[in-house]
């Protein structure tokens, strides 16, 4: 028994227009992509390898090249930081480690002042360390 074919082979032009505008579409939606600001702030922290981290809980800041402070995703004043930074540690059961994420352009002095308005009485953070970028030559760390 002979079944009917219907199929035709393409035996016209090859019609280039409805690839081209979707190549076009492509390249506009790209375009506008990189026009669009990604969110949060920018920092360039410095490179550095082979620093030690830490085993206790943290708590993390950042500090941008203009000197803004910036706690729990808001922009906060010295005595703001302060009073959040005694909430943390109140709050948890082991002695806190500061992490700050600072651009590399921050002074030595405005480290030194988040030093030392984390070691006060009140709040008592005594371990401060310093956020980095793994230096480019450096291989990952096998597991």
């Amino acid at each position: 028994m002979k079944f009917p074919r219907n199929a035709k082979i393409l035996r016209s032009q090859f019609d280039v227009a409805p690839f081209a505008a979707v190549l076009f579409l492509l390249v506009i939606f790209v375009l506008l992509g990189r026009l669009l600001p990604t969110p949060g702030i920018r920092l360039q922290p410095p490179a550095a390898g082979d620093l030690p981290g830490t085993d206790q809980p943290s708590v993390a800041m950042a500090v941008d090249a203009q000197g803004n402070m910036y706690f729990d995703n808001r922009i906060v004043s010295a005595p703001q930081l302060e009073a959040a930074l005694a909430a943390a540690v109140k709050s948890a059961r082991e002695p806190l480690a500061l992490v700050v994420h600072a651009d590399k352009s921050v002074t030595y002095d405005q480290l030194v002042q988040i030093a030392l308005l984390a070691s006060k009485p009140g709040i008592g953070i005594t371990n401060l360390l310093g956020a980095t970028l793994p230096r480019p030559e450096d291989a990952p760390a096998s597991p």
